[in-house]
């Protein structure tokens, strides 16, 4: 018998395999065209528009997707809570973001921490969160039905797992996609970027897209 949060990771894995048959259908199946070679982003043969979006950064600025044209972004979803998988992500980002340093700023990529529990992350702690890997990650959150929208738009899933029976009402868990989302300069849905991270690829590659070369 199954419990309960082996079914809501069997949903999520499920949700997460229509979302990448979407895609397929929406881009093709994920290639490079032409232009850099690159080593660990999968650029979509075509890139799209997302569907409009309001978030709250840590500064208590709306984001909104004029705020992300200029630069290429990396997108994570992801929750201060989380034991593992966020807490090494943002690691391995940071040191691509680094890297980025030595790029002039005008053009260096950027990264944008994205935390779908709102119930526990304020904007304050997200800030404060996102910082510690490195200082220039963006971070932001809404309301779950913004997040919602938010996350569809970028075929990324999260959903609150409840904790053991009997457990406190704030000792759930979220789970949510891994991959990072890959916004071009205009703010439009680009590409993939799977796990297992390299940082220096990735840095690697988002300068090359931006025309740049790490020293």
């Amino acid at each position: 018998m199954f419990n309960r949060s082996i079914l809501i990771v069997l949903v999520i894995a499920l949700a997460a395999g229509l979302g990448l048959v979407a895609s397929q259908r929406w881009f093709g199946s994920p290639a490079e065209p032409a232009g850099p070679e690159l080593e660990t982003v999968r650029l979509f043969p075509q890139a799209r528009e997302i569907p409009p979006f309001a978030l709250q950064q840590s500064d208590g600025t709306q984001l909104v997707p004029g705020e992300l044209h200029g630069h290429w972004t990396l997108v994570f979803l992801g929750f201060t809570h989380c034991p593992d998988v966020c807490p090494t992500t943002l690691a391995d980002l940071a040191r691509a973001q680094t890297a980025w340093e030595a790029l002039p700023e005008a053009r260096r990529p950027r990264v944008l921490f994205v935390s779908v529990d709102p119930e526990r992350d304020t904007p304050d702690r997200i800030g404060e969160y996102a910082a510690f890997f490195h200082r220039d990650t963006l971070a932001a959150t809404a309301d779950v039905p913004a997040l919602e929208a938010f996350a569809r738009g970028l075929s990324l899933v999260f959903m609150k797992v409840p904790g053991p029976d009997g457990a406190p009402g704030d000792a759930y868990t979220i789970d949510h996609s891994a991959a990072l989302a890959l916004l071009d300069a205009e703010g439009r849905m680009a590409g993939v970027v799977q796990g297992p991270l390299d940082p220096a690829a990735i840095a690697r590659d988002l300068a090359a897209l931006t025309g740049e070369v790490l020293p």
